[in-house]
């Protein structure tokens, strides 16, 4: 029934298997991929033709993750998957960016690569399977896709490369988390986050991956070989030469001329213009003749522009090859924020703003590995106005989403550890004008805002964008490059770090991939790049402020015994509820002790830490504290003193005179002062008013003579001379017995009705 193809390899340590012809059989191409006891299934099926005057290439990457494969419920009210997470958009680009590049120009027949976790055994990651699993599921499938691709993933510990690390682990135990993706010749997809790696570090990073890279590549040749399908017959020829040569007579002057204009909404005037003159040069023309001319029309500007850079070294604006547009930034530039920084670059400008949250604003992430918090985000926004364009205007983009990511993972290296720093840390970037790296622009302004707002950085971080012009063997890489040289060049190249070193880099290409003697060009006129925005960017501000925003919440952190955590919450939370309720502060505390109290009023912070010490302070006899009569009885009364720590003050030690009972001195919820005179091996504390001055809360001289037991008084008491000798000379009777009876019981207080409460009710 099935004609099943497997190929396998033992890689990194694990079993990779590639499997065809027993699932989706349908689909023009369907790979089951196994990694370990990860699991992904991809399907890829295409159109057999074009749709009418479609000139793009329809090309949709859907990556998905069944909670099943984890064995897991997915959470909320639907119980089932619904759109795609921001790790799903994620993966889908990381497929989708190497594979694009990779079929024909003019194929237009839209295709659908699908790839869905069936398993997953919480160690091998599934993105780096997905990967493979759909260049697989391409290769086999008949259409004109010049792979396959290879993909994995490369740490880097103790100074040694590690092939497909857990991508936790990568930055736990390493210092690298880095995807390439390649074909057999070159890389054609780079993304990673780093601790401040060097240049040479990184290269040698992107070697190391495309030499593994190779081995996925044969595997896929071997079922291809095995399996692949009949290859389309699709005619690709170019015939438009002569359609070109009209072009170039009519417009190449105009189109040079418009290049030369530094104004990017002047040179798109003009660019304007003379598509418009090309368009009326062909107006007679056949349709289908009217559509080819547009498209080469993109073909004559990208020729213009090229020659250009590569002859003259002469870029759009005019500026050098290695030269960054001018930069002006700003921080502190909205009142109201707890940080806020602008940015511009050229004609690219983005408002960041920093905002700084409790633990209570974490993000909740749900997903094969179950639920996890994350304390930083980083928000993108491009709207249309941003490129002075009518557009949609709403929920963000994939591309939108990945160019947070990408600023995300250019910070996030940098920032200080929760203990050090325990806020919540929302990064927005607005982009409000867009000519050449926005991605860029925001991991700028993203660090001065939060350099604006207090978030004490380990070193603030640059990125730039690089760009390629690439004609045989004659190449040039540019530096800062603007939007134009971005869609008409050959890759774009970003690069964020420190002065130390690399915190990220993300590569794409347009072409077949690059050589190792092309990137480390670009990386190191881009660790120039960096450093010259650095220095710009010291100018607005040289260190994170060493005080937050008046407006900002203030957390302060303490540690406490885990065997008082019970104390702190009480029963049924009883006590931390009391606490949040009176003092206005927020209070959470973990497993460990460790205490976070949050509020914008200080005082509210003070009044609960002061609260919760109160309640895991051990009393020390002769310490004079503030309580408060929590509860009265016949004999005295019971006062709080210490958060959860109750003592009690006999009726005897409220006043130096006679007091006949407890409520004619104190009443309930009163504020009275008291003085720890004894704590019993049982905890029980006794405590004194009568020897602290109500008012001021100082110490009194204990003016009270000490009261010394009946049965030691000089003559026994009334008629001493007749009982007195009877005791003294140790002789029966009732008097012998009743001295020694008071001395144990008084305890100093002659009257065994005025014993203290803690004694008498043991």
């Amino acid at each position: 029934m099935f004609d099943v193809k497997t190929v396998s390899m033992e890689w990194g340590g694990k079993t990779l298997t590639l499997e065809t012809g027993r699932i989706a059989r349908q689909a023009d191409g369907a790979v089951l991929a196994t990694y370990g006891e990860t699991v992904v299934l991809c399907a890829v099926t295409a159109a057999k033709s074009v749709k009418e005057g479609q000139d793009f290439f329809p090309l949709t990457v859907h990556y998905q993750e069944k909670f099943s494969a984890a064995g897991r419920i997915p959470g909320g009210f639907f119980k089932r998957e619904r759109g795609a997470t921001e790790k799903e958009t994620l993966t889908s680009r990381l497929i989708d960016r190497p594979v694009r590049p990779l079929f024909p120009e003019g194929f237009y027949n839209e295709i659908n690569c699908i790839a869905q976790v069936l398993s997953y055994d919480g160690e091998t990651e599934p993105d780096i399977v997905a990967m493979i699993a759909a260049s697989a599921a391409l290769t086999i499938s008949g259409v004109p896709f010049m792979g396959p691709i290879g993909a994995c993933r490369v740490g880097f510990v103790d100074g040694a490369y590690t092939l497909n690390p857990k991508q936790e682990a990568a930055l736990a135990d390493g210092r690298l988390d880095l995807v390439v993706a390649a074909t057999g010749d070159a890389v054609m997809m780079v993304e990673s986050e780093a601790k401040e790696l060097t240049e040479e570090e990184m290269l040698g990073a992107v070697m190391f991956a495309h030499d593994e890279c190779k081995k996925v590549v044969n595997l896929i040749i071997d079922l291809a070989e095995q399996a692949a399908k009949e290859p389309w017959e699709i005619d690709l020829s170019d015939n438009t030469a002569d359609i070109k040569a009209k072009l170039k007579k009519v417009v190449g002057k105009d189109v040079a001329a418009a290049y030369k204009l530094t104004d990017k909404s002047a040179r798109s005037n003009a660019l304007n213009e003379a598509r418009a003159k090309a368009k009326e040069a062909f107006a007679d023309a056949e349709p289908q003749t009217q559509m080819v001319a547009i498209k080469t029309m993109k073909k004559v500007e990208a020729e213009i522009v090229r020659g250009a850079i590569l002859k003259d070294g002469q870029r759009i604006d005019g500026r050098k090859l290695d030269q960054v547009r001018p930069i002006e930034s700003m921080v502190g530039f909205l009142p109201r924020t707890h940080g806020s920084a602008l940015f511009t670059r050229g004609e690219t400008q983005t408002i960041c703003t920093t905002t700084l949250g409790t633990k209570d604003s974490e993000q909740m992430i749900d997903g094969l590995e179950g639920l996890s918090y994350s304390a930083f985000m980083l928000h993108y926004n491009f709207p249309p106005y941003s490129v002075g364009e009518v557009g949609r205007f709403g929920a963000p983009g994939r591309r939108e989403v990945g160019h947070g990511k990408l600023a995300w993972r250019a910070l996030h290296p940098v920032l200080p550890s929760k203990e050090d720093f325990p806020y919540t840390i929302r990064v927005l970037s607005d982009v409000t004008e867009s000519n050449g790296s926005s991605s860029m622009a925001t991991v700028c302004g993203g660090c001065l805002s939060m350099m604006d707002a207090g978030v004490p950085i380990e070193r603030p971080v640059s990125g730039i964008a690089m760009g390629l012009i690439l004609e045989g063997d004659e190449f040039a890489v540019l530096s800062d490059i603007l939007g134009d040289e971005d869609h008409l060049g050959d890759m774009d190249f970003k690069v964020a770090g420190t002065e130390n070193g690399i915190t990220t880099m993300q590569m794409d290409i347009k072409i077949a991939g690059i050589t190792k003697e092309i990137m480390g060009k670009a990386l190191e006129q881009a660790k120039a790049g960096r450093a010259h925005i650095l220095g710009e960017m010291t100018k607005a501000l040289g260190s994170a402020r060493t005080e937050l925003s008046a407006h900002a919440p203030r957390i302060e952190t303490i540690q406490i015994d885990k065997s008082k955590i019970r104390d702190v919450i009480g029963t049924g939370g009883k006590v931390i509820r009391e606490i949040v309720a009176e003092t206005g502060a927020k209070v959470d505390i973990d497993d460990e002790g460790v205490i976070k109290i949050s509020s914008s009023d200080l005082d509210q912070i003070e009044a609960a830490k002061k609260w919760i010490l109160g309640i895991v302070e051990e009393a020390e006899v002769g310490k004079i504290y503030t309580g408060k009569v929590v509860n009265i009885v016949d004999f005295g009364a019971f006062v709080n003193f210490m958060g959860g720590k109750d003592g009690l003050v006999h009726v005897s030690e409220m006043k130096n005179e006679r007091v006949e009972k407890p409520t004619d001195v104190v009443s309930e919820g009163q504020e009275v002062k008291v003085k720890v005179l004894e704590i019993d091996n049982r905890g029980k504390v006794r405590l004194s008013m009568r020897v602290v001055d109500q008012e001021t809360g100082e110490e009194l001289e204990d003016t009270r003579p000490p009261r010394e037991p009946r049965g030691d008084r000089e003559g026994g008491g009334r008629g001493g001379d007749r009982r007195g000798p009877r005791r003294e000379g140790g002789g029966g009777g009732r008097g012998r017995e009743r001295g020694p009876r008071r001395e144990r019981g008084d305890n100093g207080g002659g009257d065994p009705n005025h014993m203290p409460a803690f004694l008498k009710e043991d």
